[in-house]
């Protein structure tokens, strides 16, 4: 039987550096908000033939939107400008069509005023922390018989706060770098994380008071590696037919759900990692009050042999 438990210094020291990692983008870069948060005009273009992206980033600077954003995915491009008028709008496809002599094919167009925007990021963050203290609520009353269940839906919520601060973290990077923006969906995305990461959390810890009430041992320790070991087929199972799905979508999908695939994909991978590695350690730390002998063990992991 492998000793997952024995191990959870390394996958605590390996989130801590993943969660470091991202605080650091967060706090130094921060999320680029998209028009859903700020407000403004966004479609998605169809060229035929199909235009270089540098050209056709010039080609929209150029025609009075030089805070334009232009990403491109496969053969069609996602092109975000300042909040656009349906005059205005043609007005932009006009010119691009004479700038680049390709024909053009608008698959999607949204435009959002500045106070619905705000309103909605109101909305996003408050949804994020209601369904983080719902999780936290079910947890507790779903193991009410087991000791002290608020740590077991502590835990679950750290493990869902971990899965949370390493994707925003991802996308401040991107952002950063590759000027990505997040939207309404990366929202949707962080709650649909929330739920996969919490429905696999609470497979384990079920497991966990089955063995635990079936009195297989009387070390907290060995009935959660016993019962990590019983559910990692069902686990993996889970996650690989789920993200090979998701993975067909981040290949051949569109540009304009490319990213919420991204973040679908990151989650998960995270998410299972963390319901595995990082729940139900950190609950048998804390039952154990082993707080000292975790840091002492990832200062001792980060020295040379």
């Amino acid at each position: 039987m492998i000793d997952f438990v024995g191990k959870r210094h390394w996958f605590f020291l390996g989130s801590a550096i993943a969660v470091a990692v991202a605080l650091f983008a967060l706090v130094a870069f921060g999320l680029r908000p998209g028009i859903d948060f700020t407000g403004g005009t966004s479609m998605t273009l169809h060229f035929e033939p199909q235009v270089d992206q540098t050209e056709l980033r010039e080609a929209v600077w150029n025609a009075g939107n030089p805070e334009a954003m232009v990403q491109g995915s496969d053969d069609d491009y996602l092109v975000r400008v300042r909040q656009l008028s349906t005059e205005e709008r043609e007005a932009l496809l006009t010119s691009l069509k004479e700038t680049t002599g390709s024909e053009i094919t608008v698959l999607d167009y949204s435009t959002v005023a500045a106070a619905v925007a705000t309103e909605t990021a109101q909305k996003a963050g408050i949804a994020v922390l209601l369904a983080s203290a719902a999780m936290l609520l079910y947890i507790a009353w779903a193991f009410r018989k087991m000791p002290s269940p608020f740590k077991w839906g502590t835990c679950a919520i750290i493990a869902l706060l971990h899965n949370i601060v390493i994707v925003a973290g991802l996308f401040a990077l991107l952002g950063r770098f590759r000027g990505v923006e997040v939207d309404a969906l990366f929202i949707t995305g962080l709650l649909t994380i929330v739920g996969y990461t919490i429905n696999n959390t609470v497979v384990v810890f079920d497991r966990v008071r089955e063995n635990r009430e079936k009195g297989i041992s009387t070390d907290l320790g060995i009935v959660v590696n016993c019962s990590l070991v019983e559910t990692m087929v069902r686990t993996v199972n889970t996650s690989l037919t789920t993200l090979c799905v998701i993975l067909a979508l981040l290949l051949f999908g569109g540009a304009t759900i490319h990213y919420f695939i991204l973040v679908l994909f990151v989650g998960l991978l995270v998410g299972t990692y963390s319901s595995v590695f990082i729940a139900g350690p950190l609950l048998v730390t804390w039952e154990k009050h082993e707080w000292n002998k975790v840091a002492e063990g990832i200062k001792s992991a980060r020295q040379p042999a």
